[in-house]
Parts: structure tokens; sequence; C-alpha cells
């Protein structure tokens, strides 16, 4: 038996490096609704490729969604998953391709009509990716921008072009396999202007292709606009000013101030003369690029502006933002019109002939009557004002109460989300979260298996808390957020392998009562038993090819010459996943992580393909599941002492210290305690063979065995009528009290655990 002591820290030790993270995200509905804000929006008009037209969204919960539309109707056909965070904008470049950029600091490209094939991903950026801008006639050129000031200008038909493997690429190649390499380049001088006006493609020697760089900003980028040609661009961001650029060389052409908070929205004309800007300080400015100055300034919000869309010719502004509120504003007469309002900010808005997409913070995309062809037209309903040319002029008029009444009351037809999960809260028997969604309803899952097992509908999320309040004490094996609008739950290693349960209260069926298992390695088993399956089915088709059988052995020999994944046909690798670890596949949860090479990957457990290796995993990962290899873990006993009550004619069974499991219940304490006394006999009658205290597996600290716990009894504890009770701090414990349980709510102290065993008075 050990004695328990504190590990002490080696502060003059290098401190290992962070282990990759694996996290695994819950949804308990059908995949085809987004379940968080939409940022973004692009229409894809019918053609001779495809029959019907296309509306894209991207959503704060990391995926791409393709809507069919027919009459007043919108199926999703694809789910395009593979960002690890917030989507934040996206552009179609050329006919089919889809680019996207992300909170994860990335850039991908799909293919629009698939099936959610991720073509390329681009790691250029160093932190958020926050907009894009796509030039109508020169469709593949496109820019990116985002924090830090880093703007760059894509040629997506070079960039996607496939490259040598054994090169230093700043992409990923997202069709042959789950990550490519991906080691990021310094940006190289700007590139050449091509006599076509357009980008010309740039292929480094050995290098794979790299942007050009537009470099000035000295803070954040939120918008960006391209006219058709690609021959300006134009940046807007926290500085407060409109920057002006030739994409072709990214060099500065101009800076235009007046703002007076943050740019969040941009739109150029066709020939890239005029400019509309949309900002945080609630004004819109038409700026005149040839006379390099503002011409008119448009006060129409309230609060900040966030999204706008023009019409073809440039003449009306559609404009939505902060204040709930989408106008329609006439550039020359000045004339405003409240077209609608809605029940959350205004984050896009994609014009689609007479109507208009609009994005907001909720999961759900509405369509409405735009009037987009002929916009004079809403006018002449009336109930238009003149919008004034200073920002305080229309909160002015908002306060004194004559606020315009909208046009539209009702969309044309909504495209409904899941409700966001917006609270939750991780119950005490840690396999349980209680949480709230942005409708008011409040769920319980089980993360373990990935489902609501009870949805209580709309209560006070507080007083359910309450209600399931357990006094039970499990270390904290995972964490867990809503940032996705759904549950996440996230596994660091080696905190996830600290919580054990016993099979018996597990209820799993064909286990010894008093086998321990381990939460995290039964979880990862369960998210992984479809890429395990397939992964067999590889082997076995190789060997089977080759017409070898291969043994255990020869299995784990070539996993130390080739690959430290490959099974061990040693190990002790059960396979079996036990109900309460089996997750959905109807509703099956998405897995991110990363491995040695690329970056963060996300996708759902049943599309792994077993492709995936040790480039794709955390190492640590793949030792759980396939070798049945746990890294080392803190110590997992609670040391205490066993004293009879004060008073008590119980005789002392040791004075020396007890160490046991800190799942042990206390019934187990119990049967300890009277097969020690043997009822009546004295203690020092006992065989001092220890038979005794092998059959329970208590001893003392000090004893010569080397090992010692509270293990199982020989007997139920429920087939005994105990004579003994175990108290702590004077208050009688239940016999299904762990000692990690007594330890945090009843004991409370720094210093070991002390129970105390008295006779049932009666028994």
């Amino acid at each position: 038996m050990h004695r328990v002591g504190s590990g002490g820290n080696n502060t003059n030790s290098n401190r290992p490096r962070k282990e990759k993270r694996l996290t695994y995200v819950l949804n308990d509905t059908a995949d085809t609704k987004h379940c968080a804000g939409i940022n973004c929006l692009a229409v894809l008009k019918s053609s001779a490729l495809y029959g019907c037209n296309y509306l894209f969204t991207g959503s704060r919960d990391g995926t791409l969604k393709r809507w069919a539309l027919g009459e007043n109707a919108a199926t999703c056909s694809a789910t395009f998953e593979s960002h690890v965070d917030w989507v934040n904008d996206t552009v179609i470049a050329g006919d089919s391709t889809l680019v996207s950029c992300s909170s994860d600091t990335t850039l991908k490209t799909w293919n629009c009509l698939s099936e959610g094939t991720c073509t390329r991903t681009f790691r250029q950026h160093s932190d958020y990716v926050t907009c894009l801008a796509a030039a109508e006639k020169n469709t593949n050129v496109v820019a990116s921008g985002g924090l830090g000031g880093e703007v760059f200008v894509w040629d997506i038909e070079a960039a996607v072009t496939p490259v040598s493997k054994s090169s230093d690429v700043v992409e990923d190649d997202c069709s042959n396999s789950m990550n490519g390499s991906a080691n990021l380049l310094p940006i190289s001088s700007p590139r050449t202007i091509s006599s076509s006006n357009s980008i010309r493609t740039h292929i480094t020697q050995g290098h794979g292709y790299v942007p050009i760089a537009v470099k000035g900003h000295k803070e954040s980028v939120y918008a960006l606009a391209m006219n058709d040609s690609s021959s300006l661009l134009v940046s807007g961001g926290t500085e407060k000013v409109v920057r002006v650029w030739d994409p072709r060389t990214g060099s500065k052409n101009m800076k235009l101030r007046g703002h007076a908070d943050n740019i969040r929205a941009l739109l150029l004309d066709s020939t890239g003369r005029y400019c509309l800007s949309g900002s945080s300080d609630s004004m819109i400015r038409l700026w005149d690029l040839g006379q390099q100055r503002c011409v008119h300034s448009y006060a129409v919000h309230t609060d900040s502006v966030w999204a706008l869309a023009s019409t073809p010719t440039f003449s009306h502004v559609y404009s939505g933002g902060r204040d709930l509120s989408l106008y329609l504003t006439d550039l020359t007469t000045r004339e405003s019109l409240l077209l609608c309002t809605k029940e959350q900010p205004i984050l896009q808005l994609a014009l689609h002939d007479d109507s208009i997409w609009v994005a907001t913070t909720d999961s759900s995309v509405c369509r409405w009557p735009a009037e987009g062809r002929t916009p004079q037209n809403v006018f002449q309903r009336g109930g238009s004002f003149l919008a004034g040319n200073l920002s305080f002029s229309r909160a002015r008029v908002s306060l004194e109460g004559s606020t315009p009444a909208p046009v539209y009351k009702e969309p044309i037809f909504t495209i409904p989300g899941t409700p966001a999960i917006v609270q939750h809260e991780i119950l005490n028997n840690r396999r349980h979260v209680l949480t709230k969604d942005a409708a008011g309803s409040v769920k319980l899952w089980e993360i373990t298996r990935g489902v609501v097992i009870v949805d209580y509908g709309q209560v006070s999320f507080d007083e359910k808390k309450e209600q399931l309040f357990e006094m039970v004490s499990i270390p904290a094996w995972f964490t867990a957020d809503t940032r996705l609008g759904c549950l996440s739950v996230h596994l660091d290693t080696p905190q996830c392998f600290t919580a054990e349960m016993y099979s018996v209260d597990l209820n799993i069926t064909g286990k010894p009562e008093d086998d321990k298992v381990n939460l995290a390695r039964e979880t990862l088993k369960g998210l992984l038993v479809h890429w395990l399956a397939k992964r067999r089915q590889r082997h076995d088709f190789q060997a089977s090819a080759n017409g070898d059988v291969v043994s255990g052995k020869d299995m784990t020999a070539r996993s130390s010459a080739h690959s430290r994944i490959e099974v061990d046909g040693n190990a002790e690798n059960d396979s079996l996943v036990y109900p309460p670890f089996e997750f959905s596949t109807v509703s099956p949860p998405s897995v991110i992580t990363e491995g040695s090479q690329g970056g963060p990957w996300r996708k759902k457990i049943t599309d792994l393909d077993a492709t995936e290796d040790e480039k794709d995993f955390p190492s640590w990962v793949l030792d759980c599941v396939l070798n049945n290899r746990l890294p080392p873990r803190e110590n997992t006993k609670c040391s205490f002492y066993l004293y009879p009550c004060e008073g008590s004619a119980v005789q002392i069974l040791t004075q020396g210290k007890l160490s046991a499991p800190r799942i042990l219940r206390m019934h187990k304490v119990v049967n300890y305690v009277i097969e020690k006394l043997v009822l009546d006999k004295p203690i020092d009658s006992l065989n001092t063979d220890g038979t005794y205290a092998a059959g329970l597996g208590a001893q003392p600290q000090h004893s010569a065995s080397g090992e010692g716990s509270l293990r199982s009894g020989l007997k139920p504890w429920q087939k005994l009528r105990p004579s003994i009770e175990i108290l702590c701090n004077n208050q009688v414990l239940s016999p299904e009290m762990s000692l990690a349980t007594v330890r945090a709510y009843i004991w409370k102290r720094p210093e070991d655990l002390v129970l105390n065993y008295r006779m049932i008075q009666g028994k």
C-alpha cells in the first residue's frame, strides 16, 4: 500500500507542450437546420448547369448549407461541414466554387454542387477572418480580410490547383485527405499586373500558391468590397476610414475619412466610381472615389449599420443593422422607407430578383418583398421620410415617437432554424448537462450518449437546476460551451481520464458490478466506433488482397516500424461499446480535433472513413482507442482514518491511515468494519494470515503489502443486514455516498478524511 503524498511542482523542468484537444459537438435535430445565427448569405441563380436557384447560408454553428429554392419553399440539399468556428462570410467564385471564411482563421473552398466537399483549406491568416469580397466579371478573384489588419487577394483558380505534396504550401488539400501539409509562408513581394487587369497566377518555385498581401491596415478589418473587373478594392474596419487599394498589386490608392466608428459594411458600384459604407456610428455614406470625398450622408438608422445591399443600378440601397430594421433608401432623392422590422439584429442581406434575403442573429432566414428591379414602386405606398445627414437626427426623431410604420408585416416565407442554446450547466454527476435555448426550452443531455434524455419545455432553468442537484463528487473530466449554438464537449488529456464509475452504477450488464469504468475512454470508443469498424475493414481487405493473414505480432511489429497507431494485436482492446456510451446515428455528433499535421478539422462521426491517422488525430486519442493505453493520471485514491465513535464500546480496528478509490461507497466501508470485527469476536482472534483483509482489500498504509484499497466485499452489501453505520463530522452517512462525496460535502477540510463507525442501535 502506498502512502498518499503531494506531487510537488517541478518548476525547474521543461513544461511539456499542451496536447491537442478533442471536441465533440452534439445535435438533437436532423442536419437540415442551422442552430445559431446566420452570418452570411450567397445566391446562385439557375443556369444550364443546374436547373434551380440556390441559397447558401453560413452560420455561427460552424457550417454552411445549400438550399434549393422553389416557389415560396426551400429544401436543404447539402451541409458543408469543415470549419471549426463561426462561418463569417461566403462568396461564389466562378461557376461552382463556394469560398467561405471563419473565426478558425481559415478560408475554405467548396464545390457548390457537391454533397459538401471541401476542396481546399487556406491558412494564410493568423486571426479571425471576418469578410470576403468577389469580383463579378473576373470571377477567380476573391479578397479576404480579418482581425489584425490582414487582407489578402486570391486567384482562386490558381489557389485550388493541386500542388506537389513534397513542397511547403499554405493550403490543405481536403479532397484527397483530411488535412494536407500547411506550413505558412512569409508574404513575398507584390505580384505583377497582367495586361488583362486580372490577378496574375503566381506559383513560387517549390512553394505553392501565395496570395497578394494588401499591407497598410493598422487595425482589424470588418468589411471589403470589389468592383466587377477586380481593379479596385475597398476596405474598412476599426480605423474608421475607408481605404482604397489596387488588388492587382496590393498598393494603396487613397484613404477616406468621415465615419466616427467601426465600418461594418461596404459596397462598390460596377464601375468602381461610387462606394457605399455603413458604420457603427449609425450612418450610411456615399463616396465619389474620383473626387475622393463623401458626397452624401444618410441618417436612416438609430444604431449600428451592419449590412448593405444595392439595386443593380446602384440607385437604391437596402440597409439593416443593430436597430432590427430593414430600410430602403433612394440615394438621389434621400427618401427612406422602413420595409420591415425583425426581432434580432440584421447581419447580412442578399438581393434576389424582387425579394431580399435577411440574415440575423437568429438561426432562421427570411425572404421579404423588396421590388429589387423597380424599387421606386415601393415608395408609392407612402410612409417615406427624408434621411437627414447628421447621425443624431434619426435618434432624435426616434425619441420623439415618430418612428415610421413598416411597409411589410410578414415575410414571403421563412427557412426555420433550431433555437440556439444560450445557457448550460454541468451537473454534479458529470454525465448530464442542463441547457436552455433561445426559445426558453430547457433540456437535459446525457453527454456520454449525445442525446436529450428529458425535454422539460419552457420552465425555469434555475429552478430545474436546483431540483436536479445531487450530493455527489466526480472529477471534472470534461468542459463544455455553447459558442456554436449547440453543446460542445471538450476532452483534454490527462484531465479527461480522471473520472471513473463502477459498472453497476452505469447499469452495464455482463461485467462484474465493481469493475471500474473510465468515462473518457468509453466515450472515445463510442465516438470512434464507426472509424474503428471501417479501419478493420480496410486492414482485412488489404490483407486478403495480398493473400496474407496478418497476425497480432506482425501487426505490432509493423506498428513500431511504420505507424505509431497501427492496431496492437497483443493489447487488450475490447471494441465493445457499452449502452451508456452509444451515440446516435440519426443525429450523430461531429468531432473537432487536430493531429500532427495541418490544422483543426471537423467531421460527423459517421463520415469518418478510416483514412484519418496520426496526422489527423491526437496521439493520446489513438493510444486510448487502439492500444488501450491511458496517460499517467493524478492519484485517484482518497486517504482517510477510521475510528470508533467517541464513547463507543466497539474496538479500534487500526491506527494507520487507509487508502481507497475515491469512488468507493460507504457500504463497502461498512462491510470492511463488519468483517474486521467479525461481529462480537475480538480483533486479536482474527487469522494472522490476513484472510479477511485480503477478502475486503482494506489495509493500513504502513503495511508491507505495497498496495491496498477498499475494493468490493465478498458479499453484496444489500444482502447483509448492517449492524454498523459510518459517520463523518457526527453526521450519519448514506451507504451510497462515495469517499469523494463525503470529503467534498461533509468533511470540507484539506486534511485527511476522518470517518467514525458505531453499532446501530437496536441491531
